[in-house]
């Protein structure tokens, strides 16, 4: 068990946090070592191999049971639900089991997550196990991602502090999930080559569980956020559906919950046509696995740069703009781009990853601490879920219209919305001077005037 690590929480997150010397020592205008101080702090390295493992774990699940469920039925259709399967159960987990995230100690709720997992994954390597049985299996994969989604996100303020180290932890927590996206594949790709699907199934169930030793091992016993106890707490459904009325009862919440989803919503319906635009381009194989990698690199390019090179009031100045830019190189799909364009076009929606910077900080600062996880839990879920509606939504139009249509639309109609949203976020910025004023008052030590809301 390590000792206590890194800097201790240090309140509410403040929207501007390089404006003044009350800032604690992680969110103060010198920002010399930038990722360098988040892998400083020993609890943060055992989050981050856990993530990491279990990340590469989900990926080459997805690839050995598409292929499992392909072998046992040849059915394009099942091969490709266990995809779909991978994003639509969020809402599941992240609306009914969503106080979980708050109410249980964090590092038994990651610990017994990942134990859960592993067990869905080892129940897929069992010889004669029915296809439906398989995809029950991935759905309860898919239902448990966003309570450790949210539970982790929770945990890392606890473990970096609410400022800037929380900022760049969150960003390598996202760095991760792209890279596992470009690795995973080709590791899944490569160990199928030459070991069945269901020997990479149990690899997969190992990950799990090399993952929950990590967290076991190298994450502090801290308790529970809601700090209510036995009956107090009241049934678990009662309080996930309770915590998130509580928390779109709060206009700022919501607003800034649109502007966590709807970007990554628009910018999928491009990314889930493109095997169908390679087939249109002709390119074969190679070429749809360069479009499939292009976006995920630029992400990875873009949340390196960003958060190496640039402070906290830069990175919040580019929220805005960057939110709206991931939508905007779909447009260049009307012209029917080569394939060099295409994966240029690609690359540019990648960057837009980095307007997450912005958003996380302001959604930390407008939600109630006891309320954290469960926030963190259904922002994640929302995410995952609109993202799996627009690609099937994005499937349905391109049955109807041209691809030279619908991957354009996607860029226009994520504009007007994004655009809507941002004028929202304004809106609701504390106090009649808006940031500022929300900034003068975090370095008075307060947090300001209170957020207008619907309560």
């Amino acid at each position: 068990m390590p000792s206590p690590s890194g800097p201790a929480p240090s309140g509410r997150l403040p929207v501007c946090p390089d404006t003044g010397a009350a800032a604690g020592p992680q969110d103060g205008p010198a920002r010399p070592d930038g990722y360098r101080a988040v892998f400083a702090v020993p609890e943060f390295r055992f989050v981050f191999a856990a993530h990491l493992l279990s990340s590469l774990g989900v990926v080459v699940c997805e690839i050995a049971l598409s292929v499992l469920v392909f072998r046992l039925t040849a059915s394009p259709l099942l091969s490709a639900l266990t995809f779909a399967l991978g994003l639509l159960p969020y809402v599941v987990g992240g609306t009914l089991l969503s106080a979980v995230a708050d109410r249980y100690p964090a590092r038994r709720v990651l610990v017994g997550c990942d134990v859960l997992c592993a067990l869905a994954a080892a129940g897929m390597v069992v010889p004669g196990t029915p296809v439906v049985v398989l995809l029950v299996l991935r759905c309860v994969l898919a239902a448990i991602a966003p309570v450790f989604a949210g539970t982790r996100a929770a945990t890392l303020g606890e473990i970096l502090g609410e400022g800037e180290l929380f900022v760049l932890g969150r960003s390598v927590i996202r760095i991760v999930n792209q890279s596992a996206q470009l690795a995973g594949f080709a590791a899944g790709g490569l160990l199928l080559v030459v070991v069945s699907p269901g020997a990479v199934l149990a690899l997969t169930a190992g990950a799990f569980l090399g993952s929950a030793l990590l967290l076991r091992l190298g994450t502090l016993a801290r308790p529970a956020r809601d700090g209510a106890r036995g009956a107090e707490r009241g049934a678990l459904l009662a309080a996930s559906l309770g915590g998130i009325r509580r928390l779109l009862a709060d206009r700022r919440v919501r607003v800034l919950l649109l502007l966590t989803w709807l970007p990554p919503a628009f910018v999928v319906i491009p990314e889930a046509l493109l095997v169908a635009y390679a087939g249109l381009l002709g390119v074969g194989p190679a070429g749809t696995g360069l479009l499939m990698c292009a976006m995920p690199v630029g992400a990875v390019v873009a949340e390196s740069l960003v958060g190496t090179f640039l402070g906290p009031r830069a990175r919040a100045r580019l929220t805005f703009p960057m939110g709206v830019f991931a939508v905007l190189p779909s447009l260049g799909f009307a012209a029917q781009p080569s394939l060099g364009w295409a994966v240029v076009l690609l690359v540019l929606t990648g960057t837009g990853i980095s307007y997450n910077f912005g958003v996380d900080r302001w959604f930390v600062a407008a939600v109630p601490d006891e309320l954290l996880g469960q926030a963190m839990t259904v922002m994640q879920a929302g995410r995952m879920t609109v993202m799996g509606l627009a690609m099937g939504l994005a499937g349905v139009g391109a049955e109807y219209a041209p691809l030279r249509v619908v991957m354009p639309a996607a860029g226009v109609l994520g504009a007007v919305c994004v655009l809507a949203v941002i004028f929202e976020v304004r809106r609701t910025e504390r106090g009649p001077a808006g940031a500022d004023r929300a900034c003068a008052g975090a370095v008075r030590g307060t947090d300001g005037p209170v957020p207008e809301t619907g309560k």
